[in-house]
């Protein structure tokens, strides 16, 4: 049998379930999952082989009208995911219509590549209103093959499997196939120190927070991280930090924990917080945090 290659990217509006779903497809928690809008800011590889195959899949930030630079930096990861797949995932749910952010709606049914929409959170719904959505999302997108699924639940996700296998070019691997992501070991440690932070804050603190690991060093019997957890503005220092240490000492605790299931190794976390002022408009500060086009 020839093999099969390509990339498969997930594209869809905040907290429709994309980060979710791309755990589920790929097996392994790669994208942090939060109620919160942005949670995804960049664009997210997870690799998935077989003998004859290998899945690319990308999880890619929720769309949105950028307010400020760091926002039309994620918008580009979304623009590129547009015209670079094999294979596009446009995740829904049952409480979405399609007049949010409808240019990227009319970008779908104008592309040539084959589009599978993933109708998210049937679980949450009932079985006339998940006939209901599927209906108008045919007239939406007739084109388009429509999965119902949970991804919460990993519900009826086997399917999308089989049809992105159908659906996928001939072509040799593009990684490695013992590899299950293109990002290294820090990017992980520093997502799981801001998936804390979405957790436990409020209003714009986690918006305008970006974590950096200074240090990843890895003993024999421990892995030790030092991680900052730069801020827009002096008062947002003081939040993170809570009375007396403790806001920061509860997200680093399970940030410790959360790595050390992901590394499977004891971690010593250390954290700092820095302000950066404005950091989420200034390009030189994007650059420095990774946020150039990929």
């Amino acid at each position: 049998m020839a093999h099969k290659s390509g990339f498969v990217n997930i594209i869809g509006n905040p907290n429709v379930g994309k980060s979710t779903l791309m755990n589920a497809l790929v097996g392994e928690k790669l994208s942090i999952i939060t109620s919160k809008m942005q949670t995804t800011r960049h664009r997210i590889k997870g690799i998935v082989s077989g003998e004859d195959f290998q899945i690319v899949y990308s999880d890619t930030p929720g769309i949105l009208k950028p307010n400020y630079k760091l926002q039309e930096s994620m918008m580009k990861f979304v623009d590129t995911a547009l015209t670079d797949a094999d294979v596009i995932l446009y995740v829904t749910d049952i409480y979405e219509t399609a007049d949010k952010n409808e240019e990227y709606l009319e970008k779908i049914q104008k592309t040539d590549i084959p589009v599978l929409l993933i109708l998210n959170k049937i679980d949450q719904s009932t079985q006339e209103k998940v006939v209901e959505k599927y209906d108008y999302w045919k007239e939406k997108l007739p084109n388009a093959t429509i999965f119902p699924v949970s991804a919460l639940e990993k519900f009826n996700v086997a399917p999308i499997f089989d049809k992105i296998m159908e659906s996928l070019p001939e072509g040799p691997a593009y990684f490695s196939k013992d590899d299950l992501t293109d990002r290294n070991e820090r990017f992980f440690a520093q997502e799981i120190i801001r998936e804390k932070i979405l957790l436990h804050y409020k209003k714009e603190v986690p918006y305008s927070v970006e974590v950096v690991i200074e240090s990843f060093k890895e003993e024999k019997n421990l892995i030790r991280i030092a991680g900052v957890i730069h801020v827009s503005r002096d008062s947002q220092k003081g939040i993170i930090i809570g009375h007396q240490g403790k806001s920061l000492k509860r997200v680093g605790t399970e940030a410790r924990k959360d790595m050390e299931e992901f590394f499977d190794k004891k971690v010593f976390l250390e954290m700092f917080v820095k302000v950066k002022k404005d950091w989420r408009d200034k390009e030189n500060n994007l650059r420095q945090f990774g946020y150039e086009q990929q």
